[in-house]
């Protein structure tokens, strides 16, 4: 879910919530594809026999791979489009911090809020987000970001 807003409005959502997106179950075949792609073959990822007898008991994410879900946790979470812009684009982070491993079959899901709108030129916008990537039944979160995008 994205919310619309104009640029008199956004001011208004600084500072709040604006929205939890789904759960996403972490699977095997999930982790193995971006293990490939970014060509990090760790045990702990990919071999749940041997990742078996760490502290994890398991396979775990990626920090990355938890870190690439940020995209998907603020489309169907929610997003801020702007009106007057035609697409946003990753500007970057001011603060990450991994916080607890995801085990493989365990869901996750974003938890967004507004931080900051701050045009920085005519019809173009930098937004600062705060997306906590929370792992069902878990208190600790994976991660806690400070995402900037820019909307043009």
């Amino acid at each position: 879910m994205t919310i619309s807003l104009t640029k008199e409005t956004l001011g208004d959502y600084v500072g709040e919530e604006i929205g939890v997106s789904p759960w996403v179950q972490v699977t095997q075949e999930d982790v193995n594809v971006f293990a490939q792609i970014t060509r990090d073959p760790q045990f702990i990822h990919i071999d749940p026999v041997r990742a078996a007898n760490t502290p994890f008991g398991g396979t775990i994410a990626h920090g990355f791979f938890t870190l690439s879900m940020l995209s998907y946790f603020l489309q169907e979470g929610a997003g801020v489009t702007v009106e007057g812009t035609s697409m946003a684009i990753n500007y970057g982070f001011d603060k990450l911090r991994f916080l607890a491993p995801v085990r493989v079959g365990r869901k996750i899901r974003g938890r967004i809020k507004l931080l900051s709108a701050e045009e920085s030129k005519p019809n173009q916008f930098r937004l600062k987000y705060e997306v906590m990537a929370e792992i069902e039944g878990e208190d600790k979160p994976a991660l806690i970001a400070e995402w900037l995008t820019m909307a043009v």
